[in-house]
C-alpha cells in the first residue's frame, strides 16, 4: 500500500495522482503503472500494456489508491478484474467525481475488495488534495460538519483541563480506551482520572455538536420520509406496534429523532452522553424516562428488560466501542428483542440541497462514499459475534438501517 502511494507520487502534481501495483502470493511486485506515466494514458492503459508484455493472466493482490471512472463512468477496476484474475483486491478512496452507488462498482459489489486503512487514506486525499477540495466529498459543502469537529472539541475540552494533546493525538487514539491510555502514559495519573478526563470531554463535545443540532444541516432534510423508512424496518422487524413495547433509544443527540418517532410510546426510556438532549426530550415527552450514560455503558439499567433498542447514526460516531455497545445492548434485551441501528449514510450539500452519500474520512474535511456501507458490514459481523441473530441490512436515502433479534 505504502509503495503504490510512493508510485502515485511520480504522477503529475496538476493532475489526479493514482497508481496501481499487482504482488504475486509471495509479495514479490509483478507490476505497476500510475496516471499519466504514459502521455495521454490513463494507469489502466498502461498497465494492461505491461500486463500484456509479460503475459501475466493472474496476481494474488492488487493495490489500487483511487477506484477511477473512465470517460465513459465506468470503473477502470472493473475492466482490469475482467483481464486479469486477482484473489485479493485493495482499494484506498472512491474517485472524486462518483457522487452515486454505480450499479458495476467492483467496491460495492465483491465480497473480496478491502480497504487502505485511514492513515494511508489520508495521505492519498494529501496528494489529491485540489481535486478533491473541488468535489462534492468537499465538507464545506455542509457548514455545520465542516465547522463542528468532534476531534477538535475533544482536543480543545482536554487542553483546558491541562492535558495537551493536538488534533492529530486524538485522531491516533479514536477509542475512549485509547484516549485515556495516551492521557494515563503521557501524565502519568491513575486510569479513573483519565477515563474521567475523555469521558468529560467526549460529553461536551456531542452536546456542543448535537444537544442544538438544526436538522436544516442533515441529510434527513432532502428525505422528508425518513421516518416512513424506520417504521418500514421495524415492520419488518417485529408483528407488535411500536406503542406496545419497552423501548429504549439509545443517542438521542437534540432529541428531534426521539420525538418524531416516540412519541406516543407510553414505555420509553432515553440515554445519551449529554444531558442537553435529554433535557429537550423530557420537556416534549414527560412520562418519557433519561439516563445520562454512554452506549457503551448502561449500567444503570437492569438485565432482560427491553422489547426494542434502537440506536440512530451513533454506532458510526467518533471514539464509538460498537464491541461494548453490542454487548450492552444485547445485555439489556430481553429474549427475542429486536434491535435497530443505523449508520448515517450522506451528507446534506447545502447550496443544492442534494445528499452526498458516504461518512467522513476521520481527521479530513472528506466523505468516503465507501465508508458507511463498511461500517454497516463491520457492525453486522459485530451483532453476529455477541449473539443476535436474523441480522438484516436496509439502505435507504439517508441511512443504512441494521436490524437483528436476540436468540
Amino acid at each position: 500500500m505504502n509503495y503504490t502511494i510512493s508510485v502515485a507520487q511520480r504522477a503529475s502534481q496538476s493532475s489526479r495522482r493514482v497508481s496501481v501495483a499487482l504482488v504475486s502470493e509471495h509479495d514479490e511486485l509483478i507490476c505497476s503503472a500510475f496516471e499519466g506515466e504514459v502521455r495521454g494514458a490513463s494507469w489502466y492503459r498502461t498497465l494492461r500494456s505491461k500486463i500484456q508484455k509479460l503475459g501475466t493472466a493472474s496476481a494474488h493482490s492488487a493495490y489500487l489508491t483511487i477506484n477511477t471512472l473512465s470517460g465513459d463512468n465506468s470503473f477502470e477496476l472493473g475492466d482490469l478484474l475482467k483481464d486479469v484474475h486477482i484473489d485479493r483486491v485493495h482499494i484506498g478512496l472512491p474517485d472524486p467525481a462518483l457522487t452515486s452507488y454505480l450499479d458495476d462498482d467492483p467496491v460495492t459489489a465483491r465480497g473480496r475488495i478491502h480497504r487502505f486503512p485511514d492513515d494511508l487514506q489520508r495521505e492519498i486525499l494529501a496528494q489529491n488534495q485540489g481535486v478533491y477540495a473541488a468535489s462534492e466529498q468537499n465538507i464545506e459543502c455542509n457548514p455545520h460538519y465542516s465547522t463542528h469537529r468532534i476531534s477538535e472539541t475533544v482536543s480543545s475540552r482536554l487542553t483546558s483541563k491541562g492535558f495537551v494533546l493536538s488534533r492529530s493525538d486524538v485522531n491516533a487514539n479514536r477509542g475512549r480506551a485509547a484516549l485515556a491510555s495516551l492521557l494515563r502514559h503521557r501524565y502519568g495519573i491513575e486510569h479513573e482520572e483519565a477515563d474521567r478526563a475523555v469521558g468529560d470531554a467526549l460529553s461536551e463535545a456531542f452536546d456542543s455538536k448535537y444537544g442544538t443540532y438544526d436538522y436544516a444541516f442533515d441529510a434527513r432534510a432532502a428525505n422528508l420520509r425518513w421516518t416512513d423508512d424506520f417504521m418500514s424496518v421495524y415492520g419488518k422487524s417485529s408483528t407488535r406496534s411500536l406503542p406496545a413495547v419497552n423501548v429504549l433509544n439509545v443517542g438521542v443527540g437534540a432529541g428531534y429523532e426521539a420525538v418524531a418517532l416516540f412519541a406516543d410510546c407510553p414505555q420509553i426510556t432515553f440515554v445519551d452522553i449529554a444531558e442537553r438532549g435529554l433535557s429537550n426530550i423530557s420537556g416534549r415527552i414527560p412520562s418519557s424516562k433519561t439516563v445520562v450514560s454512554s452506549a457503551e455503558d448502561l449500567s444503570a439499567l437492569p438485565d432482560n428488560s427491553y422489547d426494542l433498542y434502537v440506536s440512530l447514526r451513533t454506532y458510526n460516531s467518533s471514539f464509538f466501542d460498537t464491541s461494548a455497545a453490542a454487548s450492552e445492548a444485547r445485555r439489556v434485551l430481553k429474549s427475542g428483542a429486536v434491535i435497530i441501528v443505523s449508520v448515517a449514510n450522506g451528507f446534506l450539500y447545502t447550496q443544492r440541497g442534494c445528499v452526498t452519500p458516504g461518512l467522513i474520512v476521520p481527521g479530513t474535511d472528506f466523505v468516503d462514499i465507501y465508508r458507511g456501507m463498511g461500517t454497516a458490514d463491520l457492525i453486522a459481523a459485530e451483532l453476529d459475534r455477541i449473539g443476535f441473530k436474523e441480522i438484516r441490512m436496509f439502505p435507504t436515502s439517508t441511512e443504512i438501517y441494521l436490524s437483528a433479534v436476540t436468540a
